[in-house]
């Protein structure tokens, strides 16, 4: 059982890794639930406050994921259209085929497009559409880090215990 344990430990942290740039995979999860069952293995032994406060950091990067785009569009100059266009796109993109581009390419696009399609309907110009969509764009950027660096953390942790 033992075995079982870490083995499905070391795959979770791996999909939780995938997870940080697939779209519709939620990485943070994955990696905690590997940290979880590492724990329930014999090779770890994490207190209670370290899983519960991984667990909320979790939690926590999982949400700020699909609000960071939409604040930063704000922050750029973006108004209540643009934001509500990053939001669209981000929809879209967990939507995904019948819209055109997905996976990757399709989080970086439609929050992109959506703020910026937004932006002009609401009456900017398109250097002040583009400055809107740019934030949605970096807002995806900071997701995808902190998405990543909890992966990262997590595998550190696990290969830790293991060795």
């Amino acid at each position: 059982m033992n075995t079982v344990l870490i083995i499905l430990a070391i795959l979770l942290v791996l999909v939780g890794i995938v997870g940080s740039v697939v779209p519709g995979l939620a990485g943070p999860p994955f990696s905690w639930a590997g940290l979880l069952l590492i724990h329930l293995s014999s090779a770890a032994d994490f207190s209670t406050a370290f899983l519960v406060g991984t667990a909320a950091i979790a939690v926590i990067i999982t949400i700020l994921d699909y609000i960071v785009p939409s604040w930063s569009t704000k922050r750029h100059g973006g108004s209540k259209a643009g934001v509500t266009g990053c939001n669209i796109g981000l929809v879209i993109s967990i939507v995904g085929l019948p819209f055109g581009p997905t996976g990757l390419i399709g989080v970086i696009f439609w929050p992109f497009a959506g703020a910026f399609v937004g932006e002009l309907i609401s009456g900017k110009q398109s250097r002040e559409a583009l400055k809107a969509a740019w934030g949605a764009f970096l807002g995806f950027l900071t997701g995808t880090g902190l998405k990543l660096a909890y992966a990262i953390f997590a595998i550190i942790f696990v290969v830790k215990e293991l060795f």
